[in-house]
């Protein structure tokens, strides 16, 4: 009996509460509030914009390259020699001025050539004038001769006209026309004298020419034993030593401008059409001279800067030349930009040299275009944007672009100035729905940065 007891209590136990939730569920469903129907809303989009900037911008094209010296000059030995001197701070990196004496070759075997030569000039000078010494007594001796031979033709026609008439034998007048024809041999004599002397006097005219020409050549050879710095270098890849012998044609060191230090840099068309004025890129596209290409790009200002860790250094250049050839797989124009008396300007401890082999950027800056307006690239769609309106909506606006730099777009026309431009994705985009708009003035503050005049060196 017992045993039934709890065993009934038991399942008891497990009932009541079973019991007791169900009639609380019952309970309160017999006695919940009915729903209430709240009023629909318009949705809100919360969209991030910008008031489109009106700057004074300054169109860029930036491009890399490295610095490389304007001028470069190896200096090779032209004579042969022992070399006698060196300049006291011949040694690489070190800078010379032009027109010092780097090294002196012994003279000595180019002196001796000189003497001989100007000796044999000498003798050859007071052969010419023998000649024509010897021409004038020759001259002087055939007329002589003429005068004589006319005698003796006198007298041979005298005695043929005595023999004819029997006054003396034929054997006179034999013995005198022997006389005649060897006095006329004397004339022909001096005659071929002074025939031969023309050709002699051409020939020994010819060897003073020839003396001249050679003594011309051994005094350059002789000025060529003394190297001189052609103008303000830097040294570099030194191989000579005092007492050294030197053949012709050997290499002896390097020299490197220091006057100009040149910049290759590479650009697209696009980018240089877009600095230069509208009136120019017209000319731009026809133009293939390269100076006329230069000349359009005369009012272009060119900065030049070295970026490492502990910041950036700037020098102020100037467009060199531009080269001759389009990139055919790049569409790129190579420019290139010089900067002059580098080491001038440089101002230990806060402005570095521009030293050749230095990385650097290249960007080249159009005239100021007042009131332009930019917008980030992001920001334009084709050739509309989306702006908030007055009433806070949703608004598209048709815009033409005049072209795009870096991480900006400039707008030809469409935009006043003043609209507010979306410049986040508003995708699903829906013309007329309602936007909060958070005005980014990072953004704003970062296109008026890029886009106008900043750190131009003067």
């Amino acid at each position: 009996m017992k045993n039934l007891i709890i065993r009934y209590l038991k399942r008891l136990l497990i009932i009541l509460p079973i019991v007791a939730a169900v009639s609380v569920v019952a309970y309160l469903l017999m006695h919940r509030a009915n729903p209430v129907k709240k009023p629909v809303g318009e949705s809100i989009r919360t969209l991030r914009t910008i008031k489109a900037p009106q700057v004074e911008l300054v169109p860029r094209a930036k491009g890399y390259g490295v610095a490389e010296p304007g001028q470069v000059w190896e200096a090779v030995a032209e004579v042969r020699g022992t070399v006698l001197s060196i300049h006291p701070r011949l040694k690489s990196g070190e800078l010379i001025d032009a027109k010092s004496v780097l090294i002196q070759i012994d003279p000595t075997e180019y002196e001796l050539a000189v003497a001989r030569l100007e000796a044999n000039i000498e003798e050859t000078r007071a052969n010419i004038n023998k000649l024509a010494a010897d021409k004038e007594n020759t001259k002087q001796l055939l007329a002589i001769e003429k005068r004589s031979i006319a005698l003796a033709q006198k007298l041979l026609e005298r005695k043929q006209m005595l023999a004819k008439r029997n006054a003396i034998s034929f054997d006179e007048v034999d013995r005198e026309e022997k006389l005649f024809l060897q006095q006329k041999q004397i004339v022909q004599q001096f005659e071929n004298i002074l025939s031969l002397i023309p050709s002699q006097q051409k020939a020994l005219n010819a060897t003073l020419a020839a003396l001249h020409a050679d003594l011309k050549l051994t005094k350059i050879n002789l000025s060529k034993t003394v190297i001189m710095a052609p103008f303000d270098c830097r040294l570099s890849d030194l191989s000579i030593e005092v007492g050294q012998f030197v053949n012709a044609n050997q290499p002896l060191f390097k020299t490197h401008s220091t006057a100009v230090n040149n910049i290759e840099a590479r650009f697209q068309i696009e980018e240089l059409r877009n600095i230069i004025s509208e009136q120019k890129r017209e000319k731009f596209k026809s133009v293939i001279d390269a100076d006329a290409i230069k000349q359009l790009f005369v009012d272009v200002t060119v900065l030049l800067r070295l970026k490492n860790k502990d910041g950036s250094t700037q020098w102020k250049a100037r467009i060199d030349r531009i080269r001759e050839m389009v990139d055919s797989q790049t569409r790129e124009i190579r420019v290139v930009v010089a900067v002059d008396r580098p080491y001038e300007q440089a101002v230990p401890g806060e402005h570095p040299v521009l030293m050749p082999g230095m990385f650097c950027e290249v960007e080249l800056q159009g005239q100021v275009r007042p009131k332009s307006i930019v917008l980030p690239r992001s920001a334009v769609y084709e050739n509309f944007v989306f702006i908030v309106d007055e009433q806070d909506r949703l608004n598209k606006k048709q815009v033409a672009v005049d072209f795009i730099q870096s991480e900006f777009v400039v707008i030809k026309s469409g935009l006043s100035g003043n609209e507010i431009v979306v410049v986040s994705d508003p995708s699903p985009a829906i013309i007329g729905m309602k936007v909060s708009a958070i005005s980014d003035d990072a953004l704003r503050q970062r296109l008026l940065d890029i886009s106008q005049a900043t750190g131009v060196i003067q």
